[in-house]
Formats: structure tokens, sequence, C-alpha cells
């Protein structure tokens, strides 16, 4: 203990009378310093009475116990202290037993005084270091607290104490007012909606209302430190810390959108805010934040979000130029028509006035006119533009538009702005034009059409008396041109359509007329002839034009022309029958040979009646059950074995007896009974050859020819399967025979559909083979069983070396490709020889037997067919 103190109780001095003495330091528990003293040796005397005055000025209470609690020193806070409190004595308390006062305290505070004499003896005693204790002392105008603290005035022997009050009220009470303020931030934070949180500014929290548990599912004690970044979403933790870092560094708001997983796995959208909280140096003590659930929001965004977007692209890909103005005229949107119609980006046009952007002017008085929205607006409804607006672009191009005007509500009903909708009608009023003229004219070769040419052959006929002349017209048909567009495809034939049309206009004078009424024919108007020989020699004119070879995408084609004439007033009185008689004439023209003309004669009419009776009867023919089936032997050639059979069609009409099929099936085809025609055979052949194998005959393939029509029928393949399945005939004893025309229109639709019936068993034939324009090459494409020889090589192998080369060719590339090879129209021996001796397959024709019915077949099959040829 000091020589201060010491010298204290000794000489029993007051504090500001000392003189002389050492400094030790006398302190609370809290480490707080009430007493200095001295250090050093003997100080002067003016050293000493400035310390004094350094305790005086302290606002502590200070007094110095002896080792039985008597006063012995105090300092002037301490008087005044005792002064206060009614301690009377010597000296303002000096003299009295301190632990005698406390021990005889009666009323409120006595506890607190008892435990403080308890304390001092202990402290007196040597039994404790030191002992502190806070107290309440109030007076009649205010609350008081202080603390008392005793400590011994040496450490190594009990010479007396210091005790020091010190008034605490003011932190007591900030004590209390934070204690009280933390229970309403709870309370408040608790009975908020959202999550809220304090973090250090490590990023450590340090508190989590109760929502953040109710949602999350963890505990506070789970949540603390660095548990906060468990529920965020695994995409969402890093750019959650990237963000605390940034808000840290820059001592700004932290502020993020992210999601949390709830309770039930459920992740929602979240936005975090928080702000620092500084002290009086600006330093960052904590983070206060919350967590607000914007998943509604976000919805209500994305559901907004998905709304504009979707309007944008409906607007954008409406072919309409769209543009909108707010209620000063100002624009706020261009659509994607709107940006290319008037060259201004939406850039450079946003908050442009619309008169800028949008130049409209009066196509009748070429004055610039007002902005159209005003028209909306005070009228409060859509108004159309007028007609004859023209819009100017931004380059000065002037375009012709239509369109309206609409004015744009707000919330409350009030006008907000305007949207203008106009469409370019150049095109559209271009194409009115155009419309006129496609009207009139085809729409392939631009020569007028059937409209067209009955107005001006109805012209031409009411002139033609006046001028005393004659009218003619030539109905033309392109021989071969079925077979080329079939072979070759639309694209060429169309070529060829076209290119036909320019031949025989080239071959009229400029008052005539040369019209396309469809498919490949042709109808030339000579609207003044002065003898029917005039109109002839135009014809032969065109006969020549058409027959010259014409080259199209590398191909030469060939093709010719029948022309059928008739001539006004001999051959009828109007468009009608004069187009109706060129065409009969034109037909007959066909019979002729084909590349020829006609003129028309009454007797001609008898030929189209009958074409049209066939076709009438035709009709009837399935239902009556008219068609029969014959049958004609396929033989193997090394063998003379029948191998199968080419079922062909025959009408037994019940008036007329039999009708050959050159008749009939041109007109099955034209009128499309062919399908139906070809589905019955189809199924008759079956069923026969199926009887056939029930009776225990010999079993033979049985061929069946396949039009074009049928096979591009969409229900083609089922109903071969379906025949197949209801005859029970095993598919590998049918084989369908096509030509090359069916195959080639449609090269690759074909090769699938011959794919799907291998696949089931079918074999397919390739009929009348050389006779077409495909390529070789196209071969290899097709899934094929046999080639079919036409009959046209066959039957001059043995006279024209043109055609034994063709047929030696076809032998030889039908073996290397692995296919069966049939030559049809085989009649002589010497064909037969010819045919053996370069190992052709099978043979078809008259020399071995004619088409003959079911019956006399199998008595056929029977017997054999070798003998008869031997024979």
């Amino acid at each position: 203990m000091s020589v201060l103190m010491e010298t204290l109780l000794k000489t029993g001095q007051r504090l500001e009378e000392l003189t002389a003495g050492q400094v030790d330091t006398v302190a609370d528990r809290d480490g707080r310093t009430f007493l200095l003293r001295g250090t050093q040796g003997q100080l002067r005397q003016s050293e000493n009475a400035r310390q004094a005055a350094v305790l005086n000025a302290l606002p502590a209470h200070i007094a110095l116990l002896d080792p039985k609690g008597i006063i012995i020193s105090v300092n002037d806070a301490w008087r005044r202290f005792a002064s206060a409190n009614a301690i009377h004595g010597s000296g303002d308390g000096i003299g009295l037993n301190y632990l005698e006062i406390c021990d005889r305290a009666r009323g409120d505070g006595s506890s607190e005084a008892h435990m403080v004499a308890e304390g001092i003896r202990s402290v007196l005693d040597g039994g404790v270091k030191s002992f502190s204790v806070e107290y309440p002392c109030h007076s009649p105008t205010e609350q008081r607290w202080f603390q008392l603290v005793v400590t011994p005035l040496r450490d190594d022997r009990p010479v007396g104490a210091v005790v020091t009050h010190v008034n605490i009220t003011e932190r007591r009470q900030a004590a209390i007012g934070l204690r009280a303020s933390l229970e309403e931030f709870r309370t408040l934070a608790e009975a908020m909606p959202q999550i809220v949180w304090i973090t250090r500014p490590g990023g450590e929290n340090v508190y989590f209302n109760q929502q953040w548990m109710d949602y999350t599912g963890l505990t506070l004690e789970e949540s603390l430190g660095h548990g906060w970044n468990k529920p965020f979403h695994p995409e969402d933790r890093q750019r959650a810390w990237d963000a605390w870092q940034h808000a840290t560094a820059t001592r700004g708001t932290y502020a993020l959108e992210c999601r949390l997983r709830r309770t039930d796995g459920v992740y929602r959208w979240w936005l975090i805010r928080g702000i620092p909280h500084r002290d009086a140096s600006g330093t960052i003590l904590k983070w206060f934040g919350t967590f607000t659930d914007i998943q509604d929001l976000k919805m209500i965004e994305e559901a907004l979000f998905v709304e504009k977007e979707s309007a944008q692209i409906r607007l954008n890909s409406i072919g309409d130029a769209v543009v909108c103005a707010d209620i000063s005229g100002n624009i706020n949107f261009l659509n994607s028509v709107a940006v290319k119609m008037t060259g201004w980006t939406f850039e450079e046009a946003a908050g442009r006035p619309m008169d800028e952007v949008l130049r409209i002017k009066d196509a009748a008085g070429g004055e610039i006119t007002s902005n159209p929205i005003g028209k909306a607006v005070g009228q409060g409804k859509t108004v159309q533009l007028p007609s004859n607006y023209i819009f100017i672009r931004r380059d000065g191009i002037e375009i012709p538009i239509e369109g309206s005007v609409a004015p744009i509500l707000g919330r409350e009903g009030h006008d907000a702005g305007a949207i203008i909708v106009v469409r370019d009608v150049s095109a559209a009023r271009a194409m009115s034009l155009q419309m006129v003229h496609l009207a009139e004219h085809d729409s392939l070769t631009g020569l007028p059409n059937r409209l067209l040419l009955n107005d001006r052959v109805s012209q031409a006929i009411v002139l033609a008396p006046r001028h005393k002349k004659k009218v003619a017209l030539l109905f033309l048909d392109l021989d071969g041109f079925k077979h080329i567009n079939d072979s070759l495809g639309h694209p060429i034939g169309d070529k060829l359509l076209q290119s036909t049309g320019k031949r025989l206009v080239d071959c009229v004078r400029a008052t005539d007329t040369v019209s396309r009424q469809g498919g490949d024919e042709f109808i030339v108007l000579l609207s003044e002839v002065e003898h029917p020989e005039d109109a002839a020699i135009t014809a032969k004119r065109m006969l020549q034009a058409v027959a010259a070879p014409q080259s199209i995408d590398q191909h030469d084609l060939h093709v010719t022309t029948s022309i059928g004439l008739s001539v006004y007033p001999d051959d009828g009185l109007d468009a009608e029958t004069l187009v109706k008689n060129a065409d009969t004439a034109m037909y007959q023209a066909k019979e002729n040979g084909r590349q020829g003309y006609q003129f028309f004669k009454p007797a001609m009419n008898v030929r189209a009646v009958e074409r049209q009776s066939i076709e009438g009867n035709l009709r009837r023919a399935l239902e009556r059950q008219e068609f029969v089936l014959h049958y004609q032997p396929k033989v193997d050639l090394r063998t003379l074995q029948i191998t199968g059979a080419e079922a062909l069609i025959r009408w037994m009409h019940p008036t007329r007896g039999p009708i050959s099929p050159a008749q009939f099936i041109p007109v099955a085809e034209d009128c499309g009974l062919i399908v139906p025609i070809g589905s019955w055979a189809l199924g008759e052949a079956c069923k026969q050859t199926r009887v056939w194998a029930d009776a225990g005959l010999p079993v033979v393939t049985v061929a069946v020819n396949v039009s074009a029509m049928e096979f591009r029928h969409e229900a083609f393949l089922e109903g071969v399967f379906a025949i197949l399945k209801d005859t029970g005939l095993d598919p590998g004893f049918l084989e369908l025979e096509l030509t090359e025309s069916i195959l080639m229109k449609r090269v690759e639709s074909a090769a699938s559909v011959l794919q799907e019936l291998r696949a089931r068993g079918v074999r397919v034939a390739l009929d009348d083979f050389g006779t077409g324009y495909s390529s070789l090459s196209y071969l290899r494409k097709f899934p094929m069983d046999a080639l079919k020889i036409d009959q046209s090589f066959v039957r001059q192998i043995t006279t024209n070396p043109d055609d034994t080369t063709i047929v030696s060719a076809i032998i030889s590339m039908g073996r290397s490709l692995k296919l069966r090879v049939i030559a049809e129209g085989v009649e002589t021996r010497e064909e037969l020889e010819f045919l053996q001796a370069h190992q052709c397959d099978e043979g078809q024709g008259y020399y071995f037997s004619r088409p003959i019915l079911p019956e006399q077949f199998a008595q056929l099959l029977e017997t054999g067919i070798s003998q008869t040829v031997h024979n």
C-alpha cells in the first residue's frame, strides 16, 4: 500500500494536509481509476498538494478506512455525499465506523447496506482482494444508482481499505433504456411479416426473428454465425456472398434478390436488404436488415414480362406498322414493320413528335396533314384514315397507306396516348391490277385463259360479218407431254409448256390470240381469215414449230401436237360451239396418227357421243359385274414351264359385246374410274390364284398391272395388303407391274412404296422397259424383281439391228442387276430362239398362248405348255 495512505492512517492528517508520499493506483473491479499515488520517493510539497487537488477533483466519493472500519480520510466528493446522506461526525464522517453505519441500516436499502458491511469486512480481513456492489440510493427528487468498490490499502497485510462510491445513475438509466429499446426492437421484429436479421461486419449473424426459423426450419443456433447461407439456393449462395462483400467494401446498402428453401423444400424468391449501423466515428458496428417475400411479385413480374413479350411478338408478327405515342404526341413504340416502313429505328424515333417520324400527306392536295392523333383523342374512338393518304418515308419515298388511329386509355379512363396502325397498300393496289390480269391469263404461261379467249372469240364473231371475214379456232393438244411430265417431273413439264406457248405466239399475228386452256391444251383464235385454207397454213406452221427439239434443263425434249380446227360460221355460231367442235376435230387428228391437223366434220360428233357413251356405261359396269379377267401365261425360256400369269381385264358389255381395253382404259383414266376398276382386278386375280392353289394345281405367280392414278392413291398400300389378307394369298405369289413413267414422277416416294411392298413379300416388275425417258441409274434406287422388255422391241429383234442391240443390252443389264428379264410379245420361233440364246429368263406372247379364261388356264397348268410349243 502506498506511503500516502499509510501516512494518513498514522498521522490522522486530512488528505489535503499531506505533504509527501508515494503513489500507487486505486481502481474498481472494472479497471476504472479513481485515485492516483506516486511511485517515486519523496515528492515536493507542491507535488503532494497537486495530487490531493486531483483526488478532490474526481467525481468518485473516496474514503479511507482503518483496519476496524473507521473513516480516517475522505475527498470533497465524499463530504458532499456524506452530507446529503446525513452521515455526521468530525470531518463529515471522519472518525465514524463505516461498518457500524451499515450494520444499523433499517428499512429500504438495509439489505444492500448489510451486504456492503460484509464485503468490507472480507477485504479488511484479507479474505477477498476486492468487493463491488451496485445499489440504489434514491432521494425525494430523483432516483440514483451507485457502485461501491472496496480495495485493500496493501496487498501484503491488512492495514485498511479504500471505499469508492461512483454515481452510475446515467449508466444504469442508459442500460435500462437500452434493455427497453432491445425489448421493443424484439417485439417489433417478431411482429413483422418479414425476416429480420442482425449481422456483424464480418458477416456473422447474431440475430434472426422467429419468421426465419418458421420459414427455414432451422434453429437459431444453426443459423447464427455463417449458418445463414444453408437455406440459400445453391446457385445464389456465391452471389449472396459477393453482394455482401461488395456492400461491406463500399460501406453502402446491401440489396439482393435470391431464392430461399422453405421447410417443405420449395424455393421462393426473397428480397434481402441491409443497412450499416455506425458509431459516432463512422465505424460500422452491425448491419440490420430484412428478408421480404417477393415470390408473388416475381410471378406477377414474370407474367407481365411474358405478356409484354407476347404483345411485342404479336405486334411484330402482324403485317401492319404500329406506332404508339403518349398524350403529348411523342413516340414511345414502333413495331418491326413500322421500323422498316418509316426508316427510323426505335432508338432514333423514341421521344420524337409523331409529325416528325410519321409524315402523311393528302394525295389529292399534296399537303402534309396534321397529326392524326388529335382526331382519335378528341373523339374518344377509333378513326379511320382517309384512303388517299400517302406516307413519306425518312428517305423521301412515298407509300400509299390505309389505317386507323385509336386512343389509349389509362386506368381511370382518361386519354393516355394513341396508337396508329397503318399498312402499305402499294403492293395491294398493284396486286388488284395484277388480279385483273391473272383473272384473264394463265398463271404459268401468261397467255390468255378460257375467260379472255371466250370474250375475244365473241368479239371476233361480232366483227367478222362486218368485215366479211371468217373466224377460225385451232384446238391443240400436245402428243407425248404426259409421258415427259410423269417421268421428268412437273418443273420440266411446266417449262416445256412455257416454251411451247412462246413458239405458238411466234406463229400468229399480233391480232390473233394464243390461249392456254389447262394441262397441255392450247386454243388459237385467228380473228380474221379469208378462207379456211389460211387456217390450215397456220396449223402446219405450228406443227413444225412444236415438233422442233426443245432444250430444257439439259434435256433435249421432243413433243408433237394434234390440231383440230373449226371455222365460223361454218362449224358454229358462238364461242362454245366452235371450241367444242375444234376439240372434237383434235381427237380425230390424234386417232389419225397424231402430229397432224383435222378440220371439223359433222360426222365427228358421232365419235364424241360414242366416247361419252363409254364413260356412262363404264360407271355401271362394276355394279353389273361386266368385267372379266383373262390370263396369259409367262414361260421359263429354259424349261418352257409356266411360271406365272398376267391378269388382263376385259369388258363384256351385255348389248355391245366385248369392248377393247384400248377403248375403255383411257376413258377410265380420264374420269378417275381406273382406281375402283384396278382394285377389283387385283382382288379378282388374287382370289383366282388362291382357287388354283387350293385345287392342287401348280402354284404360279399372278401379275397385275397398276396405273399411275392407283399407285399415287393415298390408300394404295393399304388396299393391296387388305386384298392379300382377305383372299389369303401368299404375298410372294403376287407381282405388281408398273411403268417407268409412274416411278419417275416422284422418285423418293415411289421408292418408299416399293420398299414397303417388298418388305411384305410382294414382287415388283418394271413394265414396258426402254420406252421411257428414265435414266438407268435410277434402277438402283428402286427395289425391283423383274424387267419386262416392251413388245415393240421384241417384234423387231430378228429384222431390225437396232432393236436387236437394245434387247441384248437390256437382258445383259438386267442380269447384272440380278433382275429377272421377261420379254413381252413373243410370237415366232425365231424370236424365242434369239431370247434363249441371249439367256432371257422368261417370255410371254401369242407364241405360247393368247390371254384365256380362268378355266382354260387351269387346264393349261395341268397339261403344261412345252408340248404345245414344240408342236
